[in-house]
Order: C-alpha cells, then structure tokens, then sequence
C-alpha cells in the first residue's frame, strides 16, 4: 500500500501560496481522490467503495446530506472527490491498536494535529483510562459497558448525563439512542445540529411550522433563479455543483452570495462529462454579491422593500395576493416594516453598490420560481435566524413556497442529521412525539426540555452533568470555546466516545474515559438473524437503505444499534415492553417500531425496500403549514449588523477544501491557494494595509468578547486574500477556541462562529506564551 505522507509524522505548517483557483473539480478532482484513496487502502478496496457509494444497493456517503438522483438516473460514479476521500479514509487499511496505546500516552496523544490523530486509522478493540492512569488499555466489552451503566445509575437525576449524538448516526441507531434517553429519564440529547442548522430550524417551524427544506432535486434542476447564501458547495457539497449545473443548462439563473469568491461557484468542470474534462466547464454564477459578514439579512430586506415598492407602481403584477391572502398570516405588519428600511443601513451593512442589489431585483421579477439554499454562512451569526425568517418573507411575497421549482433549502453537512433530528434526537422533541414514544413502549418519557450542545458544555464546566456518552462526531473540536470546552469535559466522572477512530476528544478525558469502537458506513453488519441494512434521511427528506459491504475493520467492532441497545438493558435491566435483544438482533424490528411512533413512515420496511427508497411528506407541498394559525408566517425582523471597532476584524471559521468537518485529509485548501499549513488567516489586502499588517507576518489572532477573557490562537500565517472588507478567514477547529461559549445566536442558541470580532497582534514568542 502506498503512502503519501508516514502517519508516524506529525506535519509542519510550511505555507506556500498561489492564485485562487477560478474553477472547481475537472480532472484534478478525480487524481486527487484517487491519490488520497490508495494512499490508505488497496486498489481492490478502493474499487469497491466507489463502486458502491450512493448507489441504490450500496451504502450512504457519510460526506455529505446532497440527494442522490432516482435510480436509474445515477451515474455509476455517484460521488465527488470529498466523499472518495471520506469513504476510504474510514475503510483504510491501518489499524489502531492496543500496543499504539501502550506506545502512547494520553498526554502524548493530546499534543498531536487533527491530521495526526486521523491518520493512525481504525479502531479496534474497547480501551479505558481509569482514574489517575497516564495510558488507555484494553476492556471488554461487557466489563466496558458495565461501567458505563454503573455509572449512569449512580447519578443523582438521569438529567446529570448527557447523551451527545453526531449526524454520522444511522435512523434506526438514533431512534435507539433517544429511546434509551428518555426511557432512562432525560431529554439531554444535544447533538450537531445544536452547532450549525439549529437557526434554520428555528426560522423555518416558526415560519412554515416544518424545521426542514422543501425542494427536491427535481426542483433545483428547474428553478428560474436560485440563491446560494453563505455556502460553498465546492467544497462542502461538491455534488451540488452538478445540479446547479443542471439548473443552468435548463436555462436558470444562479445568484452567489458570499464574503469570499468560491472556484464552485465560479466555473465548475464536471469530471464526468467530455465538457468538463476538454472544455472550460459551465460557469455557475451569474452574479456574485461579495456580502460582508453578517449582511445577508439586509440584503433580503432590500429585495423585500424593491419588490414591495414594485407591486405599488404597477399593482397587481409583483406580489402573488393569492398566497398571502389564503396562505399566510402577519403581511400587513410585516410590509409596514419593510417599508421603512434604510437604504444607508442596507449599503453599510452589505457592502454593496445600490445599483448591484437592484439588479438581483430585476432577476427576481423575471422568474417564476426561486430556490434559496444557504448553509453556515447565515446560520452561525447572532441573528441567524432573522436573516431565514426574511428569507422566508422574500419567498412567500412571490408565493415561491410549495410549488415547482421554488422553496426553502438548507443544505446540511451531514449524510444523516435531518434523519437524527426526525428519529427524535432534539432537546425539545414536541410533545406529541414524546406521548407516541411512551404509549409505544409503555413508559412516561419526560417533558422537561433537555440541554442543547452550549448548555452541555455550561452544565459540565458547572459541574450539573457528570456523564459525557459521544455517539459518532468529534465533540470537543466541534463546539466552541475549545478551552472551555476541555475543561468542562476533563470534569466530568466519565466519558464514552462510540468511534471509527481516533479523535481529539478521546485525548480530553473525565475521571475515567472509554473509546468503544464501531462499525463504518462501508463496513458489513452481521447480526443474530443475519446481515443488517440500516437507513439515512438526506437533506430532501428522501429516505433510503444503506449496505455495507467491506469486512468489519476488527472482529471486536460492535455496530452503534448493538452497543446502545446493550449498553440500555444494562442500564434499565431487562423490561419486556423494550425488547433491546430483539432490536440488536434485527433492525427491521427496529423500523416497524419507528413506523409506530414516527408520523411519514408508515409501513417503513416495505417502502423502505423499494430501489431509492421513499420521500417523506412536507405539509408545505400541499399547501398545509402546521403552525398555530395553520397559515405561514410573515414576521418583522429588525434590522441589525455586525459592528466592527476600528482596528479589528469579523472572523469567520470554515474548512479548507481538503477537509470533512473537523477532520483535515490534508494540509493544503488548493481552490483557496494555500498549501502546505492550517495556521494561516486570510484577509482583505486593503485591510492588512490599515492594520500595519504585511502578507505573510506571524501573527496571534486575539478574539475580543465582553467577559474580558483572552482567547488567543497562537501563530497564524497571513494570508492576502479577497475577503470583504472588515471580515477575515481561518480554519476550524483551531480556531474554536476563539469563539466565545456565550457568543450564541438568538433563539437557536448557535455558537457564532462566522461573527467572532478579533485583532491581529505580533505572535508572541515561545517564552512569552
């Protein structure tokens, strides 16, 4: 097997720079993949996966949430270079073992990179730290989860644990995973989406009375005019490009909105067509709206205002009077607000020539059905959920809601947390979930909310949560404040991570600390009555059936449904009326409960059966907006923006292109131009001039918030870049650690990772810090 870098090396920061690129994918996607691919398995394997991804009986991409096409429809090569990258960085063939724990302390383990730690490989036996001990070293796994559930009973209230999930987890483990919660009697189930699309969800029940999109790829291909809002999709969901692409050759309109030029969103090569590989590609954006940070709300209340002053100049012919009048609630209000926007808030806060904001006017009169997708790029800001809120008004004037070709679309990171956030794992489930669950299986689940993943950590730090238990994700280099967060998870009396492998958070131990290995996407699961199929929800609500194909990495893996349903019974002890054995066993036993308790999956196994499986309903289709008025809602939302002191910058914190959430495939961000280094912070040139600062000085970043603690990430690179004005750029998860904990967006309680005010100072030296 051949190796790009050893793993035995940490890499050094080296940074070289070059021109961003103006294009994204093509064939050097393609060399990529396979380079990163065969640098961590064999050319057989490797075959496999992508022989089997996204395919109607293969299994789920773990990359990404982006909807496959119908079957029939798909290309045999129905995945983008990340997700290659992603399945073959889990299917890799190196081995983590118990003499890499003897050989490593925790303490050594703590000073090594993300990149590092990933690449040491998969998992394979259940480790301990006991109290006091410097090393991991082996358990089995009934003495492993025996500790846990003592643990979990000693607890003075089932509210001191928290059970935190990642959007990795499959449907029939997350049903299980809050089953057992709140059988046990807590409804602490914080989870990613408490990080990144909490806001969407917020805006959108509040709105439309659904916490979810509305589109289907059929409704991308054929929009007239879609928004991209504060998303990469190059990058983040790569198979996104291609329908846009198919959007534009159909004859619609893209509109990019963005603090940085993204190469996606200029030009994209499909590398699986002859115009992708010998021609120039398709250019995607047909105006981008370079947008300070924070600004996307007062740009939607400037189309709001022009599309309101257009329907009183010529009434009758801009607004769709049917929708608002039959479908929705709250205009009049809304429309004198609107109304008296200023245009000089809307200038300062956007950073936009008037003249470019009345040109997307124009575009939107011209089309019958607009789509706004956005991602964290409007979410992790303090009003996130007011910047959606607007763009549900911009949408319902128009009535570009529940009809072809038009709708809401977040556009989520992970392969499954719409289907985590459905099977129930949420903090504030309603309360008609909570009654079908404990009619179903004859308990009284509680009803007092739980405790997001910000309160979490609060509960932890203050010493009110006791018990940590991880179910996928990296939770520590997820969430903010990463010293905060450490200590609060160092006090904690136990931690349990359920991985595929290592990660920062298993280097950030309570008093006793488990890893509990599992299986992968890519991994076939062979229970009691035979080989297993489990299920993901996308981020069009489609769901579908996902099979593993390649030997578990290790015969000591348990799958995610075997440990939480052994680690519940031992908890709970042996109740008829939750048959976990059962579950364990087979998971269509599973489904057939989830059918019972889950409004839209009825009859789930049989549906579920079928080639690409099935779309649940979304009321907002058919007209029905389960809201309390039974109409959607038009709301006010005032009008604010970031303020920036002079002598400061707004960071915002996003991946490199070489990247999978906090997990780095490399060192470089090749469509950014920066290679070889993480530590490197990009900001405008006019910028850097104001500041005194020169391309390529070492510098500290020093986040600046109202509690007077510094929060420093040391040695960072700059880099001259195009950002707006006022806004620079940095990786996470290093740079968690500048986001304050209580630096949250209104009603979501979001950390706002994309409005973290900081100044630049020379880096200290080593004896200084």
């Amino acid at each position: 097997m051949s190796t790009i870098e050893d793993p035995a090396e940490d890499p050094i920061d080296d940074v070289s720079v070059t021109p961003p690129k103006t294009w994204a994918t093509g064939m050097p996607a393609v060399t990529h993949a396979l380079a990163y691919s065969l640098s961590q398995t064999s050319v057989r394997r490797t075959a496999l996966t992508l022989l089997n991804i996204n395919q109607a009986k293969g299994f789920d991409c773990p990359g990404c949430a982006w909807p496959e096409p119908a079957p029939g429809k798909r290309h045999r090569n129905e995945y983008c270079e990340n997700g290659a990258k992603h399945i073959n960085d889990e299917a890799t063939s190196r081995r983590v073992t118990a003499d890499f724990f003897r050989t490593h302390s925790v303490a050594d383990l703590g000073r090594r990179s993300d990149y590092w730690l990933n690449q040491q490989g998969r998992l394979t036996e259940p480790m301990v730290k006991r109290p006091g001990a410097s090393h991991y070293e082996p358990i089995g796994w009934d003495q492993a989860l025996d500790l846990i559930a003592q643990e979990l009973r000693a607890l003075d209230s089932p509210d001191e644990a928290l059970f935190y999930t990642s959007g990795r987890l499959n449907n029939e483990a997350a049903f299980l995973l809050q089953l057992f919660a709140r059988a046990y009697g807590t409804n602490n189930l914080p989870d990613c989406s408490n990080m990144c699309h909490e806001s969407s969800g917020c805006a959108l029940q509040e709105t439309l009375g659904i916490g979810k999109g509305s589109v289907t790829l059929d409704d991308i291909h054929h929009a007239d005019l879609i928004f991209v809002v504060g998303q990469n999709p190059g990058t983040n969901h790569p198979r996104m490009l291609s329908a846009l692409e198919e959007t534009k050759r159909n004859g619609g309109k893209v509109i990019a909105v963005n603090t940085l030029p993204e190469a996606g969103l200029i030009r994209f090569k499909h590398p699986q067509k002859a115009r992708g590989v010998v021609g120039r590609g398709t250019p995607i954006a047909d105006q981008f709206l370079h947008i300070r940070a924070g600004g996307d709300l007062a740009l939607f209340q400037a189309l709001n205002r022009l599309l309101l002053e257009a329907e009183e100049a010529a009434p009758g012919t801009v607004l769709d009077h049917d929708f608002v009048r039959t479908h929705s609630t709250g205009f009049a209000e809304f429309a004198e607000h609107a109304r008296k926007i200023s245009w000089d808030d809307v200038l300062a806060a956007t950073g936009l020539p008037r003249e470019e904001i009345e040109r997307v006017h124009e575009q939107v009169l011209a089309s019958k059905g607009i789509i706004v997708c956005w991602a964290m790029g409007l979410t992790q800001h303090k009003h996130g959920v007011p910047s959606i809120r607007e763009i549900v008004n911009f949408l319902m004037l128009r009535g570009n809601i529940g009809k072809p070709g038009a709708g809401v679309c977040p556009v989520r990171g992970h392969s499954n947390v719409q289907g985590d956030r459905t099977m129930g794992v949420w903090e504030r489930m309603p309360q008609k979930f909570l009654d079908a669950l404990g009619g179903e299986f004859g308990f009284r689940a509680p009803t007092r909310h739980g405790l997001d993943s910000v309160n979490g950590i609060r509960a932890m730090r203050d010493g009110k949560a006791k018990v940590f238990l991880g179910v996928a994700g990296n939770f520590v280099r997820a969430t903010p404040d990463s010293d905060v967060t450490e200590g609060a998870m160092r006090r904690c009396r136990l931690t349990a991570h359920i991985s595929t492998k290592l990660n920062r958070s298993h280097t950030v131990c309570g008093d006793t600390a488990l890893i509990l290995p599992t299986l992968g996407r890519s991994d076939r699961d062979v229970q009691a009555t035979g080989v297993q199929f489990y299920t993901v929800e996308d981020s069009m609500s489609e769901v579908h059936a996902s099979r593993g194909k390649l030997p578990p990495a290790s015969p000591h893996l348990l799958s995610e449904v075997a440990l939480i349903a052994r680690l519940a019974r031992r908890t709970l002890g042996a109740d008829p009326s939750i048959p976990w054995e059962e579950f364990e066993a087979d998971y269509g036993t599973i489904r057939d409960r989830i059918a019972r308790v889950v409004p839209g999956f009825e009859d789930f196994n049989a549906r579920v059966a079928e080639p690409g499986g099935f779309r649940l309903p979304n009321p907002v289709n058919q007209g029905v907006f389960p809201t309390p008025s039974g109409k959607a809602v038009f709301t006010r939302n005032d009008f604010t923006m970031p303020h920036i002191p002079e002598g400061h910058l707004l960071l915002q914190t996003l991946r490199s292109h070489d990247q999978w959430n906090t997990v780095p495939y490399a060192m470089n961000d090749r469509y950014r131009g920066v290679h070889n280094a993480r530590r490197v912070v990009l900001v405008n040139p006019a910028d850097l001039d104001a500041l005194g600062v020169a391309d390529g000085d070492l510098v500290d970043l020093v986040s600046v918030w109202h509690d007077g603690v510094e929060r420093r990430a040391e040695g960072f690179v700059v880099v001259s870049y195009p950002t707006t004005r006022g806004s620079a750029a940095a990786y996470y998860p290093e740079t968690n650690v500048l986001v304050p904990l209580d630096s949250v967006a209104d009603i979501s309680n979001t950390p706002t990772s994309k409005s973290v005010l900081i100044r630049l100072t020379p880096a200290l030296s080593p004896a200084d810090r």
